[in-house]
């Protein structure tokens, strides 16, 4: 996933760019001002550097991974970045000289360093998850079962309850503990099938005590969720996830 040789052709386009960006801006001097006259010094205007002009196709790729590298980069929350030393190692590289890291030396880093990201943001993530759920269980209707996992009942139904290997119709709307919703088959207006065992432990488990016609608020730790992986980009490692789960029917 974070292989050199593709950050490498990524970064030196990056750091081509970003070097040209920094030598097209110019500081204008601040005139001291006069010893009888006390004026704060002008604030130097900033100059936007103007895209590179695409010649070739080879400018174009250039230019097109310059992009793409940055835009990763930004997404996965770096922000210190020595662009100059980026720069300077990547030319040095690409040369065929000695570099501060060995390709296998550089894979392993960048894999440590990555892996302590992803935990240090997943520690944060599971402690807001851990007090929510604390501080949610003592409200009012809230049931809290032996696996952690924590409902309320909404609306009970008088059908039957679905078995683990039956197959159900459900509405549903799935948020963060903080609100943000990552997926809602209401907000689509199309209510969803799946078989009961096929979906994550929270569900599983909150279906097979639900009579159909029911509507339940289920709040689920993220040991019945997904765990200590992400779930695409709106579901960070480690999250406890809220549902509102409408049981339609049992699908024959």
């Amino acid at each position: 996933m974070y292989k050199l040789e593709k950050t490498i052709l990524a970064a030196l386009a990056f750091g081509v760019l970003a070097t040209a960006e920094g030598n097209a801006q110019t500081i204008k001097k601040t005139t001291k001002p006069a010893a009888t006259v006390k004026k704060s010094a002008a604030t130097p205007a900033k100059t936007t550097a103007a895209p590179a002009t695409l010649k070739t196709t080879a400018d174009s790729l250039s230019a097109a991974i310059g992009v793409s590298f940055a835009n990763s980069i930004a997404s996965q929350g770096i922000k210190d970045l020595n662009a100059d030393l980026l720069t300077q190692t990547v030319k040095a590289a690409l040369k065929g000289e000695k570099t501060a890291f060995t390709s296998d030396e550089a894979n392993m880093f960048i894999q440590g360093y990555f892996t302590k990201m992803m935990e240090e943001k997943g520690a944060v993530v599971r402690k807001e998850g851990e007090k929510f759920l604390e501080e949610n269980k003592k409200k009012e209707g809230v049931v809290t079962t032996e696996s952690g996992l924590q409902y309320q009942i909404i609306k009970t139904g008088d059908g039957p309850k679905p078995a683990a290997t039956d197959k159900v119709k459900t509405h549903y709307h799935g948020t963060l503990t903080n609100g943000t919703v990552f997926d809602s088959s209401v907000d689509r207006g199309e209510p969803v099938e799946f078989p009961v065992n096929g979906v994550i432990k929270g569900w599983t488990e909150a279906l097979q005590l639900m009579p159909v016609g029911s509507k339940w608020k289920l709040f689920i730790p993220y040991q019945l969720a997904y765990g200590e992986r992400a779930a695409g980009p709106q579901i960070p490692a480690y999250s406890a996830l809220v549902f509102e789960v409408e049981l339609l029917e049992i699908v024959k």
